[in-house]
């Protein structure tokens, strides 16, 4: 009987400390590691490491995969403005990650968990079965591929918002590890303050991100402005309720001296209402905050629908008009299954992934 060998590892589950000391058992010089590094950042595959002696570039293809990640579909567009890769992970799991291009920026849309045991009614992902978290350099991944498309075509890599996949909060740890080592100027170089990390409202987690000495932008999956409601659209509530939610992103707010986002899935009927707004205005009046409306991409077997565009600008217009900072987020990819899940969960349902 024949017996699969296992998959080499990822050299991106490496610390620096461990490729370097890989490089010394090798003899080749200290300064190898940065190298590598910053050719693993923008995505690069061994054999493109051009600034590396062929017989190093070998045995690291012999030694390591250069990435956690394997690519199972892809989908554009927004005439190619949008795109969205399906990735397997090591033990067959699946995560989604959307690269948005702008005229003055390109943002990725990143995932920290398979699946998300937030379970909100309206969202793809939390219909799908919990698997697990990211580690890391999973999480590193995604940026690096993407960064590594965009290079070819002329831009750069310059937002990234934990907005895919998960609940970001809930993989604390590795999280936080990503976001440094995406900021790392050896890596990707990208500025914490482009940076978005967001929560359904993990309160206890929020304190401690204030005291990463990280200025990301943080932002909170509102969705409701009474308990009641948001209680059910956002079943964490139930254990941190508005009140302590709205406490804990004022100290962030304080401490890192850059304004929440809170983030707003306009549901027809249901959310979008002059009363909503009355009290998503007197919620936050005062504080140091923007609110992102999203108009709702539709998904399937929920009961939720998208307003029409006049009831999305009537709601925009009456949070203006009671001094609130409000931007309606640009829909993208509504014909590539751009909703946060979408992607994945037809994969599985065709079987082409089966986690």
């Amino acid at each position: 009987m024949t017996v699969d060998a296992p998959p080499r590892p990822s050299i991106t589950e490496l610390s620096p400390e461990e490729l370097s000391a890989w490089l010394r058992d090798r003899e080749e010089p200290g300064y190898r590691t940065r190298q590598i590094r910053r050719w693993l950042a923008r995505g690069s595959a061994f054999e493109a490491m051009a600034d590396l002696p062929a017989e190093l570039r070998a045995g690291l293809a012999a030694a390591f995969r250069s990435s956690s990640l394997q690519e199972v579909r892809r989908s554009q567009a927004d005439d190619e403005l949008t795109t969205k890769v399906l990735y397997q992970l090591d033990g067959g799991y699946t995560v989604e990650a959307v690269v948005m291009r702008y005229p003055s920026r390109s943002t990725l849309c990143i995932s920290s968990q398979v699946g998300c045991p937030i379970g909100c009614p309206f969202c793809a992902t939390g219909q799908g079965p919990f698997g697990r978290n990211l580690k890391a350099n999973e999480i590193v991944d995604q940026a690096a591929d993407a960064a590594r498309g965009l290079e070819a075509e002329g831009r750069r890599l310059s937002h990234v918002v934990f907005m895919g996949m998960g609940e970001p909060l809930a993989n604390y740890a590795a999280v936080v590890d990503a976001v440094r080592r995406i900021a790392d100027p050896d890596g990707l170089g990208i500025s914490p303050r482009r940076i978005t990390v967001s929560t359904a409202g993990l309160v206890p987690r929020i304190g401690r991100l204030a005291e990463e000495d990280l200025p990301v932008t943080l932002a909170i999956s509102l969705h409701a402005a009474r308990d009641e409601l948001r209680d059910v659209l956002v079943p964490i509530n139930s254990r941190y309720p508005l009140r302590e939610l709205l406490a804990a992103a004022d100290d962030f707010a304080r401490s890192s001296g850059r304004r929440v986002s809170y983030e707003w899935v306009l549901l027809a009927g249901v959310n979008d209402t002059e009363r909503d707004a009355r009290e998503l205005s007197a919620l936050l009046r005062g504080r140091l905050a923007h609110v992102n409306l999203i108009p709702f991409n539709p998904v399937p077997d929920t009961p939720f629908r998208e307003p029409d565009r006049q009831s999305i600008r009537l709601f925009a217009g009456q949070l203006r008009a009671r001094g609130l900072n409000v931007t309606v987020r640009d829909t993208r990819g509504r014909e590539s299954e751009a909703a946060c899940g979408q992607l994945r969960a037809r994969a599985l349902a065709e079987g082409v992934v089966s986690r």
